[in-house]
């Protein structure tokens, strides 16, 4: 059957989570890396499409082929091992500790930065020929949305940081979804299906996810944003991490694994209850033999 079921769903996440903890330093960097670039080039595409069409829903419609084509290849963002990594030290993996999930957690974003960093800078080059000329209407609107997301957030103080710290926990509860989704089914259209429904909603609702932001902003300020990189990181990347680590892993890991694989590892350590023995069948007496 292609369908998984929940408390199998939950034994995969469990080990994917581990399968990343013990993963190589070069691999975790590489697939990080090649995460954080071809999700930029998806974002680079919706907003193209977006400006090109009028239509912000076309642009959320199409965004989700980076994501799926990232996940097929297995590649990792860090909003996903935000919420798989964890699960592995809550069910006691031997060899996971807190410092081993600190370590993965560290490379993805340092590999998601490098590439999604390396896309922006290629795509400034492209809008605006190298920096010679004015950027065209596509990166103009690129600069404007790093603007709008970071000193209109300012704008409203503490109320800004709250609504940004709260986009981003809802942003990971739809991309965790998304991940988790992908592992209900082991075909490759029931994986894009599932995973595209939960990565439309997210991106269409504005919600802020700490890689695609990687791209937006940096390429933002390459293309004439009117923000800084204290900004940035201030009123956009830090906040929205913060907010991906707790959506992720509340809304998505911990309640599949609290209903699933942890009340099944608790009925499989439970004794089985006794069975019952027959009650022993007893035989007639023989009768009294009568001494004469």
């Amino acid at each position: 059957m292609s369908y998984v079921n929940p408390t199998e769903l939950a034994r995969k996440m469990i080990d994917a989570g581990e399968a990343k903890v013990f993963m190589s330093t070069r691999d975790t960097v590489i697939r990080a890396y090649m995460a954080g670039a071809i999700l930029a080039l998806a974002a680079a595409f919706a907003v193209t499409v977006s400006v090109q069409t009028g239509q912000p829903l076309v642009g959320a419609l199409l965004f989700p082929v980076g994501f799926c084509l990232l996940y097929l290849m297995g590649f990792d963002l860090l909003t996903g091992v935000f919420t798989l990594v964890p699960l592995a030290l809550l069910d006691k993996r031997p060899g996971v500790t807190v410092r081993s999930v600190l370590r993965n957690w560290g490379l993805v974003f340092v590999g998601n930065f490098a590439g999604a960093l390396t896309v922006a800078l290629m795509i400034a080059v492209i809008l605006n020929y190298a920096f010679t000329v004015d950027p065209n209407e596509v990166g103009r609107q690129i600069g404007s949305i790093g603007t709008s997301r970071t000193v209109g957030y300012a704008d409203h103080g503490a109320a800004g940081m709250l609504t940004l710290f709260i986009r981003g926990v809802l942003c990971n509860w739809m991309v965790s979804t998304g991940v988790v989704a992908a592992m209900m089914s082991r075909s490759v259209s029931g994986k894009v299906i599932g995973m595209w429904m939960p990565i439309l909603v997210f991106f269409y609702m504005g919600f802020e996810h700490s890689v695609v932001n990687m791209f937006l902003f940096p390429s933002g300020l390459m293309l004439g944003g009117d923000f800084s990189i204290g900004d940035y990181l201030l009123w956009n990347e830090i906040p929205t991490v913060i907010g991906n680590l707790v959506g992720g892993p509340l809304f998505v890991g911990l309640t599949l694994y609290a209903t699933h694989a942890r009340n099944r590892t608790e009925q499989d350590a439970a004794p089985a209850p006794a069975e019952k023995a027959p009650a022993p069948t007893e035989e007639a007496p023989a009768p009294a033999e009568v001494n004469a």
